[in-house]
């Protein structure tokens, strides 16, 4: 059995123990991000789906976190786990149980969560509720992402109590079907919800949630969560925020009936604050810098326009994301690339002006 070097950490993985060597990327990114959170030492930290260990040995010898829980209910995990804890100088406890046997028995309560289970994290949300407190930060990973982004709207709407979009907004729509989903875990705990980061990529989507105890709070995130109906002729879209809005039948653009999705979170995704200082901390070449300048440069509202999908519901030739862009800020819009599509433009205008951007020359 090799060891495997990934960034301060030395581990072996052990038969039949999960390692995704392809997620180093995201782990870079949430060490990076626990770097950037600057907890005041020393700062509680559990992981709850340990595995081989590796995130919690890395936040320890590369973000400083020392008061370590690591949880994992496979036996040869846990075994793997503590061989790597060990073999890397990291003290921890570490516990061969559920989350769940967990979050009931102890009455201990953490700074940071890290939940990144195989598949949907739905039925651990509750139980994680039970170990935060105030200026609690969960990290939380979702792999089904096939269900988020509505290729099985049935899956969807059982597991996380939407109805999920499935075209071109589904990346974005199912980052916020989750968010949606933790938020109203979190009140019924009263926890308000404030995503600092929130990242779709590949086969995965994981959000950075920070926690705030109060009544208040938790109404507040609550109301946060909304409705958005879709055009599938012109491509437009309309939000609306609330337990019970009232929706858009009809596109104010086509007149065309148009199809509600949700409900999901309708407030910002990122902290910009949080993206610069994890911007600030980035000193060798990094993967992941890339998509934190994106986000940083992004305009933090809900959806975008895909201009592919709308030069082909307009029947024209392709135009480019870039020039469509620029001919909407000289209309005085503002308008930015988005981390949810490569030709796709997030901004303030409608859709018709932005339509009026891709054929200027249309009278």
């Amino acid at each position: 059995m090799d060891s495997i070097k990934e960034g301060k950490a030395s581990i072996k993985a052990g038969n039949g123990v999960f390692f995704n060597p392809k997620m180093k990327k995201l782990r870079d990114m949430s060490v990076l991000f626990v770097k950037a959170l600057n907890k005041k030492q020393p700062a509680s930290f559990l992981d709850c789906t340990a595995a081989t260990g590796v995130r919690a040995i890395r936040y320890a010898k590369e973000a400083g976190i020392r008061n370590i829980t690591t949880i994992d209910m496979n036996k040869d995990a846990y075994k793997s786990m503590r061989k790597n804890l060990s073999a890397n100088n990291v003290k921890a406890k570490a516990l061969n149980m559920s989350i769940q046997e967990y979050a009931n028995t102890t009455a201990e309560k953490f700074d940071i969560i890290d939940l990144d289970p195989f598949g949907t994290p739905s039925p651990h949300v509750f139980d994680v509720m039970k170990i935060s407190k105030d200026g609690t930060v969960l990290m939380i990973t979702a792999t089904d992402t096939a269900v988020l982004c509505g290729a099985h709207e049935a899956a969807c709407m059982k597991t996380y109590g939407s109805k999920p979009m499935h075209n071109e907004l589904c990346k974005e729509s199912g980052i916020r079907i989750l968010l949606n989903f933790i938020s109203r875990n979190a009140a019924v705990f009263n926890f308000g919800s404030e995503p600092l980061l929130s990242i779709s990529d590949m086969h995965y989507m994981r959000v950075f949630v920070r926690l705030s105890a109060g009544a208040k709070e938790a109404l507040a995130s609550i109301k946060e969560n909304g409705f958005a109906c879709f055009c599938g002729s012109c491509r437009n879209f309309s939000l609306s925020k609330g337990i019970a809005p009232k929706l858009s039948p009809k596109c104010a653009n086509c007149s065309k009936a148009m199809e509600p999705y949700g409900p999901m979170w309708l407030g910002k995704l990122q902290s910009k604050e949080m993206i610069g200082k994890m911007l600030k901390l980035v000193n060798d070449p990094y993967e992941g810098e890339k998509e934190l300048r994106m986000m940083q440069g992004e305009l933090d509202m809900p959806f975008f326009y895909s201009i592919p999908r709308m030069t082909k519901s307009l029947h024209m030739s392709s135009v480019s994301p870039e020039a469509v862009r620029m001919r909407l800020e000289k209309m005085g819009i503002a308008a930015t690339r988005t981390q949810f599509d490569k030709d796709a433009l997030k901004t303030t205008g409608t859709v018709s002006e932005v339509i009026k951007a891709i054929r200027p020359n249309r009278v």
